[in-house]
């Protein structure tokens, strides 16, 4: 109990997002070489992200059944035993590029795990005071990877190749593990709300989506995430084939703007763990959206040199921690621990809704439509030319123009919605003994709202199956 086991859980984190950081490094750079397309590159992203998307509310009611640690074990071990896969496929001379997208989709379903598990145990181990704080090291432990990994991944990929990479990742996770087994984590009690969702795993499932229903302040603040998850991840997805396109596959400078962009995760991480964020949360969150969008994606669309993309790189990574920090602890305080697994999985999934399709989008819009038209006799490049150049990443420098410059807009208009703005007053924290003001709202599901609501959920998972095999398809072709 108490920051000295969280600090133990969070080293063991660190190292293994290390490892993994620098696998993905690696794979990155052997699958842009070998297809020279920015699909490929979408396509283990989407992968990876669709059966985490899809099976988070099912995860977030095995993380409030059991145990938390076993959960978070299971998450890692799935990621080892994925990441040994592909060590004996690459090894053996078999590896394939679809051979990363099954072993990413198993990776993807029990990784769905571990973020619930994680955010719920810190509820339970540390007062509400060191939540922000906790999230800024959770956030410096993401930055840092992405500092040390491309250098240590650029330094060892030469002289260890692929093979000796993935070794290093496997260790990685028997040492997370390994953190997980010396910590006892402690398990929620259940108070009356808690026992109110209570029922079958559909029925329990379900009790994520009607808590955030019944608080229009968290639904609100979800939907800004959701819809700014659209517009940044459209263009984050090809942020590698950008780079690589626009300096003649120089691995050397993606590597130096991801650690830029790291070491400005780093320094918004450290920011976080001694600061705590702003006294309203609120700003954080929404302020943080609309800076990152004007000073880290817009300027990394619009710069056609290296320095330049140092410098947006690093600042969108710099606010990046003070808007997830801050939104955590917001969840945190208000949502009561023995109901944030599942909770936090729905809000997961709300805030992740499009990303598939964002992902999906991403790839055949850079390669099929603006790329072509930003070279130099493309049809775009008149009007937009002047913004971000012509040639080879020009196209894919349009889309970070415009998806920052959306995702500002969104941030700022949240502003104008009082009960987005006014989240942390409207809302008691949990244990309080205030009531929410919306909390005893029944929802009434007809058998018409439940069909129609099925009908939509398999409508978008069968437009994201289908695309995505669209794409295998073209891209095997």
């Amino acid at each position: 109990m108490g920051m000295r086991s969280f600090v133990i859980i969070w080293i063991g984190q660190v190292v293994s997002i290390l490892g993994s950081a620098m696998t993905g490094f690696a794979v990155t750079i052997w699958v842009y070489e070998g297809t020279e397309k920015a699909t490929a590159l979408a396509l283990t992203a989407f992968f990876f992200t669709t059966p985490l998307l899809l099976l988070s509310p099912l995860a977030g009611v095995l993380v409030d059944r059991h145990n938390r640690k076993l959960m978070m074990i299971l998450s890692d071990l799935a990621s080892g035993l994925t990441t040994i896969a592909v060590l004996i496929l690459h090894s053996t001379g078999n590896l394939e590029v679809w051979h990363l997208f099954v072993t990413n989709a198993i990776s993807g379903a029990f990784q769905t795990l571990q973020w619930p598990a994680y955010s719920a145990t810190i509820s339970l181990m540390l007062p509400k005071e060191q939540y922000a704080r906790a999230n800024g090291m959770l956030e410096l432990a993401g930055s840092g990877s992405r500092v040390f990994a491309p250098m240590l991944a650029g330094a060892l990929l030469i002289p260890l190749g692929l093979t000796g990479i993935l070794i290093i990742d496997i260790a990685t996770f028997i040492f997370a593990i390994g953190a997980l087994l010396f910590v006892k984590m402690p398990q929620p009690t259940i108070p009356a709300e808690g026992r109110t969702g209570q029922g079958s795993m559909i029925e329990e499932a379900i009790f994520g989506f009607r808590y955030i229903l019944e608080r229009p302040s968290l639904l609100g603040l979800q939907t800004v995430f959701m819809l700014g998850n659209f517009f940044v991840t459209v263009p984050f997805v090809i942020f590698a084939a950008m780079i690589l396109a626009r300096t003649g596959n120089d691995e050397m400078a993606l590597g130096s703007v991801l650690s830029a962009g790291a070491i400005g995760g780093i320094a918004g991480g450290l920011a976080m763990t001694a600061w705590g964020g702003p006294r309203r949360r609120i700003h954080g969150v929404l302020a943080g959206w609309a800076l990152t969008g004007v000073l880290g994606i817009m300027l990394v669309g619009v710069g056609r040199s290296l320095p330049v993309w140092i410098v947006g790189s690093f600042f969108g990574n710099l606010i990046n921690p003070l808007i997830n920090g801050s939104n955590q602890a917001i969840w945190q305080s208000k949502v009561a621990p023995d109901v944030q697994g599942r909770v936090f999985s729905t809000r997961r999934l709300i805030a992740w809704l499009v990303t598939p399709i964002a992902t999906l989008m991403a790839g055949p819009l850079a390669d099929s439509v603006l790329e072509p038209g930003m070279a130099s006799t493309g049809g775009l490049v008149r009007l937009f030319g002047w913004l971000t150049g012509t040639g080879p990443g020009s196209g894919m420098a349009l889309l970070f123009v415009a998806g920052g410059a959306v995702a500002s807009m969104i941030a700022l208009g949240a502003y104008a919605v009082p009960a987005v703005r006014g989240v942390e007053t409207i809302l008691p924290d949990h244990g309080s003994g205030e009531i929410t003001p919306t909390a005893g709202v029944e929802i009434k599901w007809t058998r018409r709202h439940r069909v129609a609501v099925a009908m939509g959920a398999l409508l978008m998972v069968a437009l994201i199956i289908g695309l995505g095999w669209l794409q295998v398809v073209a891209l095997s072709s």
